[in-house]
């Protein structure tokens, strides 16, 4: 059907009369709907570089997690902090760095077993250090296992006795929960040279 033209003027007089004047409430209304809108677009602006700050800050918390990883120089460092944990007698620094699990055979092929060999023989007085120094590292890692095998010169007293022994010392470490854990230690006594 077909509109006239006369009554689709009528019908936009009526729509139009019947909208209210604009009022000063209804101004006031559209300037606060305008703040509002601009005050959002402040707030936008502004929160994107918080948003991008954050989930770099994110990405790179993930990266620095993905590089904690076992690595030769890693393995190295864990083999310095124990024979320096050792050469200051130091019990608490030798047990947290040996597995639970540790063995040790002695330059003479004796076997002894248990973290708590080094840290109980130093609180009694059985062994007292005086030196331990390593040189000529060798560093082999597969995947979480890391072999380090060092020449190690050490002094001091057992049972009361002195000794000053150079050693070929292979250390085998094993990586777990984000840090290493010695699980075997085997001396081989060297000639002075």
């Amino acid at each position: 059907m077909k509109w006239p033209l006369n009554t689709l003027y009528r019908a936009r007089l009526i729509e139009v009369s019947h909208c209210p004047e604009p009022t000063r409430a209804g101004m006031q209304s559209a300037t606060k709907l305008a703040r509002y809108r601009a005050m959002i677009g402040i707030a936008t602006f502004a929160a994107v570089p918080l948003v991008v700050t954050v989930v770099m800050t994110n990405r790179t918390s993930v990266n620095a997690q993905q590089e904690i990883r076992p690595t030769v120089e890693s393995a190295l460092a864990a083999d310095e902090e124990l024979a320096r944990s050792i050469r200051d007698n130091d019990p608490q620094g030798i047990e947290r760095l040996l597995d639970k699990n540790w063995a040790v055979i002695s330059t003479a092929g004796g076997v002894g077993e248990g973290p708590s060999i080094f840290p109980n023989g130093i609180k009694s007085g059985f062994l007292t250090r005086k030196t331990m120094e390593l040189s000529e590292p060798r560093v082999r890692l597969y995947e979480n296992i890391a072999i380090v095998t060092t020449k190690l010169k050490t002094s001091g007293t057992l049972q009361g006795k002195l000794f000053d022994v150079t050693e070929r010392q292979t250390d085998v470490w094993h990586w777990e929960d984000g840090g290493w854990k010695c699980v075997l230690t085997h001396e081989t006594k060297m000639q002075n040279n």
